[in-house]
């Protein structure tokens, strides 16, 4: 619907985004995985929203992103609203909003700052994949620094490397 659009998110947002070779990749394995039309998505640490519009933009009738940055968020809203793409922007800490939530999600896309430390992103996957948050076929995919191994973690299915970024894939609890 979108393909080939590019986005020019603000300068002075403080941002990782996802590498559009690593982007291109994930979005391939996930063709395979989930069928977008009857997927609800969460995109935590959503940034400049990147996964949130290629989620939309394949069918995906509710995605929520969650940033605790301002600017990421009204970036998202106002991208969202141009495109015309069904995401909900929420201003919030991605871990909060995870202990509040209710919804299982049927894909969870986490991207935290490569700050995180391992014990940090275990705790995050422990929490993302807790019933109340990842549905019984849901899918967590971590985007985490390669320098990182989660591996040996509760629900890991495998890791794929792109340059300095590690795609790691969990199943729920």
């Amino acid at each position: 619907m979108h393909k080939g659009r590019r986005l020019q998110a603000p300068k002075n947002l403080p941002v990782r985004p996802t590498t559009d070779r690593a982007k291109e990749a994930l979005f391939n394995i996930l063709a395979n995985r989930l069928d977008w039309e009857s997927t609800r998505v969460l995109d935590l640490f959503a940034g400049t929203g990147n996964i949130s519009y290629e989620c939309a933009s394949r069918g995906s009738q509710a995605v929520t992103a969650v940033d605790a940055h301002p600017g990421c968020v009204a970036f998202i809203e106002k991208t969202a609203t141009q495109l015309e793409l069904p995401i909900q922007a929420l201003r919030q800490d991605a871990l909060r909003y995870l202990e509040r939530n209710r919804i299982p999600f049927d894909f969870i896309f986490a991207d935290p700052p490569y700050v995180f430390t391992p014990g940090q992103l275990a705790s995050l996957a422990e929490i993302c994949r807790a019933a109340e948050n990842l549905a019984p076929e849901g899918l967590l995919v971590l985007e985490h620094a390669r320098q990182t191994d989660l591996s040996s973690l509760p629900g890991f299915q495998e890791a794929r490397r792109y340059g300095q970024s590690v795609f790691s894939f969990f199943g729920p609890a």
